[in-house]
């Protein structure tokens, strides 16, 4: 019996080949397509194979044979052999397509023995067409026994085993289309996808709203406060931003008078990346004329109940390690409201500014730097530090404050309010919607707003679009609208842990990138020619550094020894939201518990390339809350300046330290 490949007998090895040996099948497999096309069999000028049946649909319909029962339906299908069991004059394969896997039985008195020889040389992941009858064989297994078996593109690199850990999950999203062939249940998740755009199409233009379609590239990036993507025009010598939010567009044509608008599309966000954001994305965006934002909760809870029904057959889904309730008739509670009910703080008894301040403080929670000292931003920052993480069930949070909400109408029972909501299940927001702010002047104002708060260095904010406003001056009707992340929605509905899980091809950190300090080096200094001899270290230029002096005051023994100074492995790391500098730890210390620290070295480190990493950490500090998060222990840095400009290195150690072995 021939034995796969792809199997690896030495269990320490892992599932991972040497490369010597990997080499080595690259080569034959070369070699293989080199003898072919000198026979002038060359498998690439094939064009086409007559495709007929599938291996789901011929199980389905067969299930009915007994063992060793015959039929005399000849099929032709075709897709990629997974394994081969060669038996002397007898072989069996799995045949794997679109549907699914099926059995082959090749024989060499049947294919011929020219055919045969041929067979025996296929390798595991070639593309191959076959013809034969339908049977079941002795062992139960429905399966084709072959009277053709065609050979229509040959796999120059050999299939892994198997794919698993956090290594080879990085390898899953930067190869997605191996991923596919080694993981048939991943497939799922992009059928569940595609049902879901499907069914939220469905279900909107059967309520009359029309698709539509708005630029990517504008020279404005407005409807969200976002940093930008910015691309240049070469025609126009422009500089030009990709989309941040498809609100503005959809906006003027209900100016316009297409009163039921929707589109679907790609949106792009110069932001950090974590399980939940990736920089681009899918969104749905809808607005209706003569509507409000109580229209958009219906709409918002019909698509997503609806879809759960139809696609998954239940309303009930796991996801993040909950049982989420998806029933229709969900709950809706004021951000007032929440914040109450979670925190014990009732900001509807508050009207002073200060004393709303001070109020937040109090429960640990910290306004942004450039936010203004008020109410709506110390309510705002109550519900996004203590609430949001709290909510679980489907829940809409409405009426939110003013200057967060710059595109939204006011509320008209209390005007520091606006009528908006956000939809939070599993502490995850899944959709935003208001109603929408139509006043052209108080529109004005909300704008310039924001442009005082970039001018303050909050670069997420509005951009002033003059033309929006001209076309809120013609005058657009009462409006309700709202965007909703289709990547989220679906991350739900297949219990997915992260958004990676449901983009096909999500954005991923080149791996021959080098970090940010050395790719400022690389950009300052001209790279060297290498020499053909042996290896030398590389030397590292000093004269630039300056170092902080040494502290004078000495620190006695005692004092020293209390400091408690551990190995820790990073677990998980994102970016804390908010925050431009801030980055959340997830650390295992040794100790069995995960431990929570932030540290404040965004600007000389993604999330992703810190996982997995062995750092050293102060574990005994007190607990520091920092926005709103308690932050236990200190990471320790490496830190220093170069012609004035401070250069930070994170303290990583070697990987066979363990986590929590202590530092002396």
């Amino acid at each position: 019996m021939e034995l796969n490949e792809n199997k690896n007998p030495n269990p320490q090895q892992d599932q991972e080949l040497s490369e010597k040996a990997y080499n080595e099948l690259v080569a034959v497999r070369r070699d293989k397509l080199k003898a072919l096309q000198e026979a002038g069999n060359d498998p690439f000028q094939k064009t086409k194979y007559p495709q007929d049946a599938f291996a789901a649909d011929i199980k389905k319909e067969y299930d009915y044979l007994a063992a060793e029962e015959e039929t005399d339906r000849t099929v032709c299908m075709a897709g990629r052999m997974m394994s081969k069991r060669v038996m002397g004059k007898a072989s069996f394969a799995d045949l794997r397509d679109a549907s699914g896997n099926i059995q082959l039985y090749i024989r060499r008195d049947v294919i011929g023995e020219e055919e045969y020889a041929g067979f025996k040389k296929f390798d595991i992941g070639d593309v191959i067409g076959i013809k034969g009858q339908v049977f079941r064989t002795k062992m139960g297994e429905i399966s084709i026994r072959c009277t053709e078996v065609v050979l229509l593109a040959k796999s120059l690199l050999p299939l892994p085993e198997k794919f698993h850990g956090l290594k080879d999950q990085e390898l899953r999203y930067r190869q997605r289309y191996v991923d596919l062939i080694m993981n048939p249940e991943v497939r799922r998740t992009f059928e569940i996808r595609s049902r879901f755009i499907r069914f939220m199409r469905s279900y909107l233009d059967q309520r009359n709203y029309m698709e539509v379609e708005t630029p990517v590239l504008n020279t404005i990036a407005g409807g969200a406060a976002a940093r930008p993507f910015i691309t240049h025009h070469n025609t126009l010598d422009l500089d030009m931003y990709m989309r941040i939010a498809t609100e503005l567009p959809l906006k003027r044509l209900i100016v316009g008078g297409i009163d039921r608008v929707y589109e679907i599309g790609r949106i792009f966000r110069n932001e950090g990346m974590d399980p939940k954001h990736n920089p681009e994305f899918t969104t749905v965006e809808l607005y209706q004329a003569y509507a409000d934002f109580h229209d958009m909760m219906d709409i918002a809870e019909g698509i997503l109940s609806g879809a759960a029904k139809e696609i998954l057959g239940s309303y009930q889904v796991k996801w993040q390690g909950e049982d989420i309730d998806l029933t229709p008739g969900w709950r809706r509670l004021t951000m007032v409201d929440a914040v109450k009910e979670y925190t014990g703080v009732d900001f509807g008894a508050i009207t002073d500014d200060a004393e709303a301040v001070a109020a937040a403080k109090a429960i640990g929670v910290e306004l942004a730097d450039t936010a203004d000292k008020t109410w709506g931003n110390a309510l705002y920052a109550c519900f996004d530090q203590k609430v949001e993480e709290q909510l679980i069930q489907p829940t809409f949070i409405t009426m939110y404050p003013v200057e967060v909400s710059p595109l939204t109408k006011r509320s008209p029972e209390d005007p520091r309010l606006t009528e908006r909501f956000e939809l939070f299940i599993c502490h995850s927001e899944l959709a935003n919607a208001y109603s929408e702010l139509n006043d052209p002047i108080d529109q004005r104002a909300r704008f310039e707003k924001q442009l005082e708060l970039r001018d303050r260095g909050d670069d997420e904010t509005e951009m002033m679009d003059e033309d929006f406003l001209t076309a809120l001056e013609y005058g657009m009707p009462p409006t309700g609208g709202m965007g909703m992340g289709i990547d989220r929605c679906v991350m739900m509905l297949t219990g997915s842990d992260t958004i990676r899980e449901v983009i096909l091809f999500p954005t991923m950190k080149p791996l021959d990138m080098p970090k940010k300090q050395e790719k400022a080096a690389a950009k300052a200094e001209p790279a060297a020619v290498a020499e053909p001899a042996a290896a030398v270290a590389e030397p590292i230029d000093f004269s630039k550094v300056e170092i902080e002096p040494l502290f004078a005051d000495m620190v006695d023994f005692e004092t020293f020894a209390k400091s408690d100074f551990r190995a820790v492995k990073v677990k998980a790391c994102e970016a804390v939201k908010k925050s431009k500098k801030l980055l959340n730890f997830t650390l295992d210390d040794g100790t069995g518990t995960d431990r929570t620290i932030l540290s404040g070295i965004h600007a000389y480190y993604e999330p992703e390339e810190l996982v997995g990493k062995t750092l050293i950490a102060i574990t005994n500090l007190p607990p520091r809350p920092m926005m709103g998060i308690e932050s236990c222990g200190m990471l320790l840095s490496a830190i220093h300046t170069e012609e004035g400009e401070e250069k930070l290195h994170l303290l990583m150690v070697d990987e066979h330290i363990p986590a929590g072995a202590k530092l002396y």
